[in-house]
């Protein structure tokens, strides 16, 4: 894995975020640090993709504080946080690609939004990020409907790269995936975070992405960050929840 830094890209400070009268987190801290890939983990439905939803403005909070490269995202003015939203990428869960448009203007799209550039430097860049996520030019032409799971994921990451940001957001990225298509996604990822430096916030549940893929791990418990740590950290813990996630029937590859 490469290596990262202490400097903290993320920062989220007493964050608490409900619906109606439901609260999912609740004075929640956490920090990510520039250049590593951290896993946010916890149960289903406690509020993994809320968090990283509200980190990139999707999903209002009730009190707290977000800063991303230091920015303030509730003081920064409109420009300033435009500004930090174009060094960030989304992979959203399933991919969330349009599904009336093709590969190609599915990645063009974020350029279209924060770039005037020509067609050719559009379809240049498009051709890039195709190749940068292991895809054939070819398919370029195709619609969602006519990619495979897999194919899927990675035009989604294609499309999270197009700005060529230094974050990137993956939520769930190998549900759905088999066992060795989830792997190659793996590799894939943290080929991207060596050669690009990127910083990687991945919310999962997949135990083998966590120990070959993930940095540090961050668990989600009780609307709170019970812990952070690396596996060895994980494994360690005596927490009831972690001991029964990180130790079940399906941990077998973790603590091998």
């Amino acid at each position: 894995m490469a290596a990262f830094s202490d400097d903290a890209i993320i920062r989220v400070r007493d964050l608490t975020v409900g619906f109606g009268h439901h609260m999912v987190l609740e004075h929640l801290d956490l920090d990510v640090k520039r250049g590593e890939i951290l896993g946010f983990v916890g149960a289903s439905g406690a509020g993994k993709s809320v968090l990283l939803r509200t980190i990139i403005g999707l999903v209002p909070k009730i009190s707290g504080r977000i800063e991303v490269f230091g920015v303030d995202l509730d003081t920064a003015s409109d420009d300033e946080r435009q500004a930090v939203e174009r060094r960030w990428g989304v992979l959203f869960q399933h991919g969330a690609l349009f599904s009336s448009l093709n590969v190609r203007q599915n990645i063009q799209f974020p350029v279209r939004e924060f770039m005037n550039v020509s067609e050719r430097l559009l379809d240049e860049i498009v051709a890039a990020k195709l190749v940068m996520v292991g895809l054939k030019p070819e398919v370029a032409d195709r619609y969602p409907s006519e990619l495979s799971g897999g194919m899927i994921k990675r035009v989604a990451l294609a499309r999270a790269l197009a700005l060529d940001p230094e974050i990137v957001f993956l939520d769930e990225p190998t549900s759905g995936l088999d066992p060795i298509g989830a792997g190659d996604f793996d590799q894939l990822v943290m080929t991207l975070q060596r050669t690009l430096g990127l910083t990687v916030f991945m919310v999962t549940h997949d135990l083998d992405s966590l120990k070959t893929a993930c940095n540090r791990i961050a668990v989600l418990g009780d609307r709170k960050v019970l812990l952070v740590g690396t596996m060895d950290d994980m494994l360690a813990s005596q927490h009831p929840w972690l001991r029964a996630y990180f130790h079940g029937k399906r941990a077998r590859a973790v603590v091998a």
